[in-house]
């Protein structure tokens, strides 16, 4: 079960998806998803938790070639849709190196206090 600050660090994350789509720093879809790895200036990789296991995969093989890190998420399609102003979207990357950052501490925040760090 999710902790209040659990679900706070995804909503901040999710926010932080919002802004960096109103900057243009967003690619959604599986495709979207995979040419901004191949360009080299994705940052992280957003997956749903119901995106296929084929289109998983695919982003998921893309993602460990060309070294971008992984986050599959806790929602949805229709939340991460809702987060970059979509009605529903598999998968989501970040091409701004800042945001991509602070995006990926809200979710090793809510890793370690999964984990029971501190």
């Amino acid at each position: 079960m999710c902790g209040n600050e659990s679900l706070q660090q995804q909503t901040r994350a999710m926010r932080l998806l919002g802004l960096a789509k109103r900057a243009g720093a967003v690619s959604s879809g599986v495709e979207g998803v995979r040419s901004l790895c191949r360009s080299g200036r994705a940052g992280v990789v957003l997956v749903a938790k119901d995106c296929s296991p084929n289109s998983q995969k695919r982003i998921a093989d893309c993602c460990a070639f060309y070294r971008v890190r992984l986050v599959a998420l806790p929602c949805g399609k229709q939340e991460l849709g809702h987060a970059i102003g979509k009605s529903e979207a598999a998968a989501a990357a970040v091409g701004n190196a800042g945001l991509a950052r602070e995006i990926l501490s809200c979710f090793a925040a809510q890793e370690s206090k999964e984990r029971g760090g501190n």
